[in-house]
């Protein structure tokens, strides 16, 4: 299975801020939509980095409270990694893993088109096994 059959099944709805905006502004749209981590584009729209709880976290740890008035550019993790529609879900893993991050935009000819997080390949991972199981079930009974 490939990115691109996660996104169709869930959607490739791309939530983001700008590198401006604060980062109370950012935590409400992470609650709002009730997601994990949101994707920082520039004054131009580019993709210039990932905010996730995580960096946020690591923050108010460091700031306290002030951390909430400070820019999403002061916090969040710069250039992110990603991967396109075309890389498996075992692809896919194996680099959050290794890299020790649960989301990652997905790009095609530098635009962005979604974002994957290790709740959907790990879903998707589960489905598969699933299938593949009951299909030698029923492979066996006939």
């Amino acid at each position: 299975m490939k990115v691109e059959q996660i996104l169709q099944a869930k959607g490739a709805d791309v939530f983001a801020v700008s590198d401006a905006d604060s980062i109370a502004e950012a935590v409400s749209v992470l609650n709002d939509k009730n997601i994990g981590a949101v994707v920082v584009k520039d004054q131009s729209g580019g993709v210039v980095g990932i905010l996730s709880e995580r960096d946020i976290v690591r923050r108010l740890g460091a700031n306290g409270p002030e951390a909430l008035n400070m820019r999403v550019a002061d916090c969040m993790t710069p250039k992110p990694y990603t991967c396109s529609p075309e890389a498996t879900i075992d692809d896919v893993m194996g680099q959050m893993t290794e890299k020790r991050i649960r989301h990652l935009p997905v790009t095609s000819d530098g635009a962005l088109v979604g974002v994957v997080s290790i709740g959907d390949v790990v879903k998707r991972k589960i489905e598969n096994a699933e299938q593949e199981a009951a299909a030698l079930k029923e492979y066996i009974a006939t």
